[in-house]
């Protein structure tokens, strides 16, 4: 996360003055910060998380139309049964790679011959700290699925042309599914 942030300058001094949790739960912590950002001094809110790993699973990379690995699932702040890919948070020691695997098996039962880092992202960076890294998982290995008791997850493959469609019609309409869909298209054609 540093690496990152050093890359970004900030056009004026950004002193924090003080900063106080507000709110402690098993996933995040909300803090409220106040900071001199040049002349301007004020509050910020933020959501704390510890970063998250998201899982963009393609059966065999080397086709034209490679099929990749989505779920659905129901998300209670959608209200509805949504297309995503795996994803999840990175546990306190838990390296990056080590959470991608885990939340891989859990929720899909696949495993993957071969990881690589894709990019990274902060999912909505005016409140919330997290960072979320996207993996490529390819040369899928199906298994048996290990999900969480809240989990309730489908699995499905769907050609990367199928995913194209589902982001540009909006039946995918989670923003870590499409930023990583479109770039996973974008790479493949080259």
């Amino acid at each position: 996360m540093l690496a990152m942030t050093k890359r970004l300058k900030s056009p004026r001094k950004v002193k924090l003055l003080s900063s106080k949790r507000v709110y402690k739960g098993p996933v995040f912590s909300v803090f409220t910060d106040y900071v001199q950002e040049g002349e301007y001094r004020g509050r910020r809110d933020v959501i704390r998380h510890p970063g998250s790993i998201v899982v963009l699973g393609v059966e065999d990379e080397s086709v034209r139309d490679p099929r990749l690995l989505l779920e659905r699932q129901y998300r209670h702040v959608v209200g509805a049964r949504i297309w995503e890919l795996c994803a999840g948070r990175i546990d306190p020691g838990e390296t990056r790679l080590a959470a991608a695997k885990r939340e891989l098996l859990e929720e899909t039962g696949y495993t993957a011959r071969n990881w690589r880092l894709a990019f990274r992202f902060y999912a909505s960076p005016g409140f919330l700290d997290e960072q979320m890294h996207v993996f490529v998982a390819s040369g899928l290995v199906r298994g048996e699925a290990q999900p969480e008791d809240d989990e309730q997850i489908t699995t499905e493959l769907v050609s990367l042309s199928r995913a194209m469609e589902m982001v540009m019609n909006g039946t995918i309409f989670d923003a870590k599914t499409m930023a990583a869909v479109l770039w996973f298209s974008k790479k493949h054609r080259k």
